[in-house]
């Protein structure tokens, strides 16, 4: 073994790896959180942290567990590879493998080089119970790996949730949480500290972590999840100068409605629009331990400061009509009489049903629309849809509106067998338009997706 670095290897490669498609959460096949994302290459890296079943030797069942790192990539914020693992707690000399607290990460270039930072428990000395967090360095080549580890921590500094940033002077900083919120700058190596840390002060009382810095039209944006009240929300400082004196703006992002207690997230400009990534627990409901990554547009008021941001399932990106557009995923709908569910509570990765029902004598048509659906330039020929209702029903397909013109009408079967019902469209469209929804018959369906080809 070689004992400056110790190489770790990535598992999957961009050909080979799986994709995981469009809307709210982002990763489809496993628990991600604390999202790290960047712009490298022309294509959005993410880094998260990835939450895992706590294994048989982890007393903390009921507690955070994440054991290694994986990157996922986009080149249209809609379809998502995986490439694998690039560190986990095995392989990597100075971490307490029995700790499984790889928590949130981050990564940034420089030099030629990618610099992916880590938080993790360090192996005891002799005689030493608790060594406490490290923040570790592994360096690639490229943005999804192979990474190879240094052998030691950063000296100087402990704590969690490291985020590095370099300025346009292509100065490094560092910032993460441990004894508050700290920042300091770092020598071009990208391995030690060149300033003392600074303390970033000001904050309303309540628990912070999870620093996340970036910059945008001169001013630094020193963004965190802070407790408020009980759960995590997001909000942030602002300042002249990325080690401060920052100023205290407030929230962007209020605390999570169905509790989930935390929340981490970064930012990205692509194209001229910015991004806010961050976590939920979408596919965990009843332990908010298991998180799941999103992304939602992001605005800037005119004087600078960042605009709220509410969450959505829709997302972001296009989809395209050729499907199968998940219509769970929605962007309106028309009241309460519209609800989403698990389509298999056991296996949630399963994905979601929309469920649409009518219990008014005037019978209004219930309605679902989702925003941004690429038909291309040939018109489509055939509409499908997989559908499950017990006593029938009519459903619409309409472009725009929910008076737009129509581009299928299903007549639904009741026999309550999940069906995958394809019919000659009516209407067509071309480029892309909002998708709409609309049970006119009938008192209960249950819509898995649509498609157009």
């Amino acid at each position: 073994m070689n004992l400056k670095k110790f190489f770790v290897v990535s598992l999957a490669v961009l050909a080979s790896s799986a994709l995981s498609h469009a809307q709210n959460p982002i990763i489809k096949d496993a628990f991600t959180a604390d999202p790290s994302a960047h712009v490298f290459e022309g294509r959005v890296y993410v880094y998260p942290s990835h939450d895992i079943p706590a294994p048989a030797d982890y007393a903390r069942k009921d507690w955070f567990c994440m054991a290694d790192y994986h990157v996922y990539s986009s080149d249209n914020l809609v379809d998502w590879v995986d490439h694998g693992v690039i560190v986990d707690q095995d392989h990597v000399p100075w971490v307490n493998a029995a700790g499984y607290s790889m928590w949130a990460p981050d990564c940034n270039y420089k030099n030629g080089k990618y610099y992916f930072y880590f938080p993790a428990p360090q192996k005891p000395q002799p005689g030493q119970r608790f060594a406490g967090n490290g923040i570790g360095v592994a360096i690639s080549d490229t943005p999804y790996g192979p990474f190879e580890c240094e052998e030691t921590p950063i000296q100087g500094i402990g704590g969690i949730d490291p985020c590095i940033f370099v300025d346009d002077d292509g100065t490094p900083y560092l910032a993460w949480s441990g004894m508050g919120l700290q920042v300091a700058r770092l020598k071009d190596n990208m391995l030690e500290l060149d300033s003392e840390p600074v303390r970033i002060e000001g904050i309303p009382r309540g628990q912070t972590e999870g620093p996340f810095l970036f910059k945008r039209n001169g001013k630094y944006y020193y963004t965190f999840p802070w407790v408020e009240a009980e759960r995590e929300t997001l909000a942030y400082c602002m300042s002249d100068n990325p080690l401060g004196p920052y100023e205290f703006k407030g929230k962007f992002m209020e605390q999570s409605e169905t509790i989930c207690w935390t929340n981490h997230h970064s930012f990205i400009e692509l194209d001229g629009q910015w991004y806010l990534f961050y976590h939920h627990n979408d596919y965990s409901p009843y332990f908010d331990k298991n998180r799941s990554v999103c992304v939602d547009y992001v605005n800037f008021n005119e004087d600078g400061t960042i605009a709220m941001v509410t969450p959505t399932l829709r997302g972001v990106g296009v989809t395209k009509a050729s499907g199968p557009i998940q219509i769970d995923r929605y962007t309106d709908k028309s009241d309460k009489y519209v609800a989403v569910e698990f389509l298999n509570p056991d296996t949630p990765f399963d994905g979601w049903k929309a469920i649409l029902w009518n219990t008014t004598q005037e019978r209004e048509p219930r309605w679902i629309s989702y925003a941004r659906v690429d038909f291309g330039k040939t018109p489509a020929k055939v509409a499908t849809m997989r559908v499950i209702s017990k006593a029938g029903g009519t459903v619409e397909l309409r472009a725009d509106a929910k008076d737009g013109p129509v581009l299928a009408t299903f007549n639904v079967p009741g026999n309550g067998v999940w069906t995958e019902q394809s019919i000659t469209t009516e209407g067509t469209v071309e480029g892309i338009h909002d998708l709409y929804l609309l049970m006119t018959n009938g008192s209960h369906l249950e819509v898995d997706w649509v498609s157009f080809k």
